[in-house]
């Protein structure tokens, strides 16, 4: 695997929308002319791990789109257990969807393919799930890689090498609900507060504000295809409000069409 410094540039280059110094260029248009991506901007959060903040990266149609497919369609989160047999937790108390496949959601499901590169192909994305956190809900620390490997069959893709998480919707009275990761050093320039939870105590690591229309991505591994403990991170409790945050991840490898789905 490419070093994390590597990666940093290769990500930036094939994603087009970001300079060195973090701005935005013109939005990308796909070679579907239906698919227009928004000039997001990147900011770097920690090169190890690599962690990289992206605002403006869904845009209001596509947070619209997002709920409106997916109405009605929620059930309690399940999380897998020792033997990767999925199971309600009180560890996460969310509710969550697949997103159906459809040319909006292909869209972002290419832009976050660009973000990675041109050498990851659709085939290595599971299906978009959408979260949905209600007053009190949330989900405890975990990691995305998976530690059993029943979960991290060449079937299945192998393991989550990189995750997204936006932030698809937030009530007006939303407090607490934040994205936190004890081990990835909090950033300490005052602008960061536009994102981050600047009244945390650094000890705690960062937490990332619930901003609509932003996104974390950080890698799941480590060089040698190892989890990387360091990405632990929890979705805070929503001490008031609601929350829906969106789920994208990538696997080392294909996934089986019947685990990623039609239309790929």
């Amino acid at each position: 695997m490419m070093s994390s410094l590597i990666s940093i540039l290769l990500f930036a280059l094939a994603a087009g929308t970001v300079k060195a110094h973090g701005g935005a260029q013109k939005p990308i248009i796909s070679s579907d002319d239906t698919c227009k991506h928004p000039a997001y901007k990147s900011h770097i959060v920690s090169k190890s791990p690599l962690v990289i903040y992206l605002e403006d990266f869904i845009t209001a149609d596509e947070q619209a789109h997002l709920q409106e497919i997916t109405k009605d369609t929620f059930s309690h989160s399940g999380v897998a257990d020792s033997s990767g047999a999925q199971g309600l937790r009180q560890t996460r108390t969310s509710q969550s969807t697949n997103v159906p496949r459809d040319a909006v959601v292909r869209c972002i499901e290419e832009r976050a393919l660009l973000f990675q590169g041109f050498d990851v192909p659709r085939t290595h994305l599971e299906p978009l799930q959408l979260v949905k956190y209600g007053q009190g809900e949330r989900y405890h620390f975990h990691t995305d890689w998976y530690t059993n490997a029943v979960q991290a069959t060449s079937a299945l893709g192998g393991n989550r090498l990189s995750s997204f998480f936006a932030y698809v919707a937030a009530s007006d009275d939303i407090t607490g609900g934040g994205t936190n990761f004890p081990m990835v050093p909090a950033p300490q320039d005052e602008r960061w507060c536009a994102f981050v939870d600047c009244d945390e105590p650094w000890e705690n690591g960062v937490t990332f504000r619930p901003v609509v229309g932003n996104a974390v991505f950080w890698q799941n591994l480590n060089e040698d295809g190892t989890g990387d403990q360091r990405t632990l991170h929890a979705g805070l409790p929503v001490t008031s409000g609601s929350k829906i945050g969106m789920n994208v991840w990538t696997r080392q490898g294909p996934l089986s069409e019947d685990v990623r789905g039609p239309d790929v």
